[in-house]
């Protein structure tokens, strides 16, 4: 079956950085387009980044320019590289991939604080 699993979250500083990672299994992970979301607490959860199959990449306004997502087809994994991190990128970040139906991981929680 389908699973998303994340890692790479933590406390950093504002103006630092962290990598997500999120290993995928149960389906044909070079053929997916891969999104994060993240989810701030008491707001919506929102489309951080996608990568299509292609390798082709949009990103949310907030975020353009400090973060990086890519994706290793070798390793069925997607990063997501977040410089310049800033107080309000604190969420829980999720995986995500569409298989005939929604399907998330579990989420890691991401704390930009001094």
């Amino acid at each position: 079956q389908v699973q998303l699993v994340e890692s790479g979250g933590g406390l950093v500083q504002p103006g630092g950085s962290l990598r997500l990672s999120c290993a995928a299994s149960g389906f044909t992970f070079s053929g997916s387009d891969m999104s994060w979301y993240r989810q701030a607490p008491g707001k919506q959860r929102e489309l951080v980044a996608r990568i299509i199959s292609g390798g082709r990449t949009n990103y949310a306004d907030s975020v353009k320019g400090r973060f990086t997502i890519s994706r290793d087809n070798a390793k069925n994994t997607v990063y997501l590289q977040m410089n310049s991190l800033k107080p309000e990128d604190t969420a829980v970040y999720y995986c995500y991939v569409f298989q005939f139906r929604q399907y998330w991981g579990q989420g890691t929680q991401v704390t930009v604080s001094s």
